[in-house]
């Protein structure tokens, strides 16, 4: 075969490679194309919630709930066992006496007398003995004792805590803890910071001042606030601003007033002291 019939088998190689490819890059766009769409994902809506909730999950609670109570087995004594004697042991009757042996019948001939031959051992004669059946000794009857374990039944008494002193079995309310200390913390700032706007100026940044309020059951406030500055936050810069920041802390307090606060923990927050920066 010369180079020129070998060149022309390369080239009709090439296309019918060419189209090929072709062929399969046309068969999968098809495919594609007459494939279903798939359904879109649904959106899902995520919301944060800026409220802390402190407040107790259970309805009405209170202060303090009993243990679970289960009554002892055996709270009712079961009747004495009654002691039964034993039947009487039947006495043994005397041995019979013995029968009269026949007497020999005379004969003609003459026998000889038999010779009496002195018994070594007498002979035994029954006699009876007169036994006497003592009497069965009494068994002390059997005390009836209360088992140690517990039964759950009917009287079950559920109880929400572990106070023995009360009859309440609802949930006790909860305490005031670290946990519930930083979330009563947040929610008093998330209160007050639209209402806060610090003075500007030089050094007006290092400016602290602590503001003292007093609040009724219902988040009002019992007077007017008082307010005084951190002498070490003040400096020869910031000193005109000290009034001004002071003046701002307490109408932030006012207009964030009532304060929506948990009821329970009322002891908690009915007397407040809280630091007014920047940075709040």
């Amino acid at each position: 075969m010369d180079a020129k019939s070998h060149n022309g088998l390369d080239a009709f190689a090439l296309i019918v490679a060419i189209a090929l490819h072709a062929a399969l890059i046309a068969a999968l766009l098809l495919q594609g194309a007459t494939r279903d769409p798939m359904p879109e994902p649904q959106r899902i809506t995520v919301n944060f919630a800026e409220e802390v909730g402190m407040t107790s999950a259970a309805p009405d609670p209170v202060q303090e709930s009993q243990a679970s109570v289960a009554p002892e087995l055996g709270d009712a004594a079961p009747p004495p066992i009654e002691y039964v004697p034993p039947p009487p042991i039947p006495q043994p009757t005397s041995a019979p006496a013995p029968e009269p042996r026949p007497a020999p019948r005379a004969t003609s001939r003459p026998q000889p007398r038999p010779t009496a031959r002195a018994s070594s051992r007498p002979e035994p004669r029954p006699t009876s003995r007169a036994t006497s059946s003592s009497a069965p000794r009494p068994q002390p009857t059997r005390e009836a004792r209360r088992s140690g374990g517990s039964r759950i039944g009917e009287d079950f008494l559920p109880g929400q805590g572990d106070s023995t002193t009360t009859s309440e079995t609802r949930t006790p309310a909860a305490t005031f803890g670290a946990s519930e200390r930083a979330a009563l913390s947040a929610a008093i700032t998330r209160q007050l910071r639209p209402h806060w706007s610090a003075p500007t100026g030089a050094d007006a940044e290092k400016l602290v001042s602590v503001v003292s309020w007093r609040l009724n059951q219902d988040g009002s406030l019992r007077g007017r606030p008082t307010c005084r500055n951190i002498p070490g936050s003040i400096t020869d810069s910031n000193r005109p601003q000290a009034d001004l920041h002071c003046e701002r802390a307490i109408r932030a307090v006012q207009l964030a007033a009532p304060f929506n606060l948990p009821e329970q923990f009322y002891a908690q927050w009915d007397d407040l002291e809280w630091q007014f920066d920047r940075r709040l």
